[in-house]
């Protein structure tokens, strides 16, 4: 229970950045978060810590939690190398996916479709963590999985983001529909490059992310 309600805080203050409510550099005090959400501090600090590795907030010795939001450079550089890591997990589990782990990435896109065709952007983005924590434990290489993990995290906000801009869940899924055919296929190369075109931010789909993280910070 403590777990999930520092989460759900985390969920909460992740939305309240990423609309403007609380801007680039602003204290989050603890005292006043846990007088807002009406908890200890000790849920507080586990949300703080949890938007820290994530990138949305950094924390400074003796001196708090503040928020921080990266810039169109930064954020373009962590999507391209996010891009190309998970291109790699593609290609490996092309050859080394299981049967079972199949199964479950179909499962996992099933439910995909149903989110999108309800339009429920929260539901989607879990299946969609589900989709590609599978492709990431299927390529069979436990320091790339740590490291798409560890990347998959700081993005998060963002990956949640652009879900919600229009039209991109019905885009997202027929970007995931060439996923899963490669990897039925067993074909490595267009695994890879359907999954690096899916996690990749370019052209328009990167200027409609920061033209949305402008107006949240305005």
């Amino acid at each position: 229970m403590k777990g999930r309600r520092a989460d759900d805080i985390a969920d909460q203050l992740e939305a309240l950045i990423l609309d403007g409510t609380f801007a680039e550099g602003a204290h989050l005090d603890e005292v006043q978060l846990a007088a807002r959400f009406e908890v200890s501090r000790t849920p507080v600090r586990e949300a703080l810590q949890r938007l820290a590795q994530s990138g949305l907030v950094e924390q400074l010795p003796r001196r708090g939690a503040f928020v921080r939001q990266p810039g169109p450079v930064e954020l373009i550089e962590m999507f391209e190398a996010m891009a190309e890591l998970e291109a790699v997990c593609a290609r490996l589990a092309a050859t080394r996916i299981s049967d079972a782990a199949l199964a479950d990435l179909h499962d996992a896109n099933a439910r995909c479709r149903t989110a999108m065709e309800t339009g429920d952007t929260d539901r989607y983005y879990r299946e969609n963590e589900r989709f590609h924590a599978i492709i990431y434990r299927q390529a069979g290489n436990g320091w790339l999985q740590q490291e798409c993990q560890r990347l998959h995290r700081r993005l998060q906000p963002f990956r949640r983001m652009q879900l919600r801009l229009r039209g991109r869940l019905r885009q997202s899924m027929a970007e995931h529909e060439a996923v899963v055919a490669a990897l039925d296929a067993g074909d490595g190369a267009a695994a890879a490059d359907a999954l690096r075109a899916h996690v990749a931010v370019q052209g328009e789909k990167f200027h409609r992310l920061i033209a949305s993280l402008k107006s949240a910070a305005e």
